[in-house]
C-alpha cells in the first residue's frame, strides 16, 4: 500500500501553525507522509519542535511570498508583526497563489489540509483535482462571530 502524502497549509501565525503541527504528528504516526506548508520564517520557528522520530514523516515546504517593500521576509509572520502591516500579509499570502500551485502540481499530495482564513486555497486546490479539508484552528465562538459578519455584509 503506497504511503498518502497530506500537504498541510496553516496561517501564517504560530497559533494556527501549533495545532496543524499536532495534526501532522497524528497523522504521521498513522503511517502518512506529510509536508507542512508555511513561510520560511515560520518554518525555521518550528523546526525544533519536530521530534527526531518525525525527520521522516514531517517534511517543510517552504512557501515563498511576493516581495513587497513594506513587508521585508521577517515580517512574513504574525509574529512581530505590526498591527497595520496585517492587511498586507494577507495581500501577499493571496499574491502567493502561482507558488502555492507549483508546490502542489511539484508534490501531488492526495489531500490539502488548509486554515480556513485562506479561503482561496481551497479554490488552487480544485485546479489540481485534490481532495481538501478546511480546519477551524479557532473556537466555535470566533467562527459564529465571522460567521455573522459575513452575514451582515451580506
Amino acid at each position: 500500500m503506497a504511503t498518502l502524502r497530506v500537504l498541510m497549509f496553516p496561517w501564517l501565525a504560530y497559533g494556527h501553525i501549533s495545532p496543524f503541527l499536532n495534526i501532522a504528528k497524528q497523522l504521521a504516526d498513522r503511517g502518512f507522509l506529510i509536508y507542512l506548508c508555511s513561510t520560511l520564517i515560520n518554518l525555521e520557528s518550528i523546526i525544533k519542535k519536530i521530534p527526531e522520530k518525525y525527520s521522516e514523516s514531517i517534511r517543510f515546504v517552504e512557501l515563498h511570498l511576493p516581495e513587497l517593500p513594506e513587508l521585508p521576509p521577517h515580517y512574513h509572520t504574525t509574529n512581530g508583526l505590526p498591527p497595520h502591516l496585517n492587511h498586507t500579509l494577507h495581500k501577499a499570502l493571496k499574491m502567493s497563489k502561482p507558488n502555492f500551485s507549483k508546490i502542489l502540481q511539484n508534490l501531488k499530495p492526495d489531500l490539502v489540509i488548509y486554515d480556513i482564513l485562506q479561503p482561496w486555497a481551497e479554490h488552487v486546490v480544485n485546479e489540481h483535482n485534490i481532495p481538501a479539508v478546511k480546519i477551524l484552528t479557532s473556537g466555535a465562538a470566533l467562527f459564529r462571530i465571522f460567521q455573522l459578519s459575513k452575514e451582515s455584509r451580506g
